[in-house]
């Protein structure tokens, strides 16, 4: 048995959903942005909009220069979510869903009989008619069928869109020779800078490599791991413990102003605190980020306590805006973020848990009437000029739970 892992990759996923709703876009170029403004990026383009060399990341712009007629639609992420959930049901009715690992990405795994290559080819193709039937024929996905989750992840990305790829482990090495290493998972651009180095330009000089070289290259457990990955064996990789999470956002012309984006950080934080204490995590340290349109940036950090209480958070992020560049250009991102995360059952109490305590009954019961009558009911009064702003985002692996980011 070779073949164990089946991977799905949605494709040009929040332009295909769009697509999908509105026929009207259908066969046309699309670009995705955050907000409706001629400075901001696409964060998703469709197939036809990709012909033309449009891809996540090309200024507004540069894809209207590129492509005249490229039909721009600001993102509607609480759709992209509900999509997401209906999708991995629909899968989930063909074979169990192992892992989501993004919003448009999922991983599962063949038994015995679906590991003949027929068999997966055909529970593939399964898969497909019935996203189709049930979610609509916009939604193509690539498979891929592989010995281990690594390679099917790559097998994936080697035929879109709506492709399905099958990577056998007796047909190693030769299957991935003229493959490119930047297409390999965890291969960016400063490990390839590494690899050259060591004079590995190609695939085949990767497969070739000794497992001490790619420790080497890899500073680590983590080289011997892809050695193993690339010759299709199951790696047992232990479960990571998040150390950080944040909200980010793209400001609109009309929020660039210091006060504007000064409340919309509030509300990125106020969001963030709420997720802390849902996860039952504390923060020991605050970091802000604020991006200007001149491509500078600047970035502050603030040792903390370990807490979930939004009102201290609120404090310590006023300390960090206070030391901010005062002469600086517009801003156009800015974003917080909650690092240093630890279980909040395995917290001390600080000398003050008296205190601590009316203010964790404080936030309890806004988090209650929050969720009963709608994100933002309630809230702290600083982001009150925000709360039409910064609307819920699909980070690359965070999926957003409505009810805890949404904005109703």
């Amino acid at each position: 048995m070779t073949l164990r892992a089946f991977f799905i990759d949605f494709n040009a996923y929040f332009a295909s959903v769009e697509q999908q709703l509105r026929p009207e876009l259908r066969g046309l170029p699309v670009g995705v942005v955050p907000v409706m403004a001629e400075t901001t990026c696409c964060i998703a383009a469709s197939y036809e909009a990709k012909a033309f060399g449009i891809k996540t990341g090309t200024q507004v712009a540069e894809a209207r220069r590129r492509c005249p007629g490229i039909q721009i639609v600001q993102a509607r992420p609480p759709v992209y979510v509900d999509f997401h959930h209906h999708l991995v049901k629909v899968v989930g009715d063909q074979i169990p869903v192992d892992r989501v690992l993004s919003i448009d990405e999922m991983v599962c795994t063949l038994d015995r009989r679906q590991s003949q290559r027929t068999v997966a080819e055909d529970l593939a193709r399964q898969v497909k008619q019935a996203i189709y039937a049930a979610v609509g024929e916009q939604m193509r996905c690539s498979i891929g069928i592989a010995p281990n989750g690594f390679l099917a992840k790559l097998a994936s990305k080697l035929e879109k869109p709506d492709g399905l790829v099958v990577i056998e482990k007796e047909a190693l090495p030769e299957r991935l020779y003229g493959v490119d290493i930047n297409e390999l998972y965890g291969v960016g651009p400063r490990m390839i800078e590494r690899l050259n180095n060591l004079g590995i330009f190609t695939m085949e000089d990767l497969y070739a490599a000794s497992k001490a070289t790619l420790q080497h290259a890899w500073n680590g457990i983590e080289g011997e791991r892809m050695y193993e990955r690339l010759r299709g064996e199951q790696v047992y990789t232990p479960p990571t413990r998040k150390s950080s999470l944040g909200h980010s956002h793209v400001l609109a012309p009309e929020s660039r102003s210091p006060q504007a984006a000064w409340a919309i950080i509030q509300k990125l934080l106020q969001k963030a605190a709420t997720r802390l204490r849902h996860e039952q995590l504390v923060s020991g340290r605050l970091l802000l980020q604020l991006d200007y349109f001149d491509k500078r940036s600047w970035r502050d950090k603030l040792k903390l306590d370990p807490s979930d209480d939004t009102l201290e958070l609120l404090r310590a992020l006023k300390m960090l805006w206070r030391r901010r560049p005062r002469e600086a250009p517009p801003l156009l991102r800015v974003g917080v973020v909650l690092a240093d995360l630890g279980e909040k059952r395995g917290h001390t109490l600080s000398l003050f848990a008296e205190a601590d305590n009316e203010r964790e009954q404080l936030n309890m019961a806004m988090d209650a009437i929050n969720e009963k009558f709608g994100r933002h009911s309630v809230y702290f009064g600083g982001a009150h000029t925000a709360r039409d702003s910064a609307p819920m985002r699909i980070a690359f692996t965070h999926i957003p739970d409505p009810q805890l980011e949404g904005d109703t």
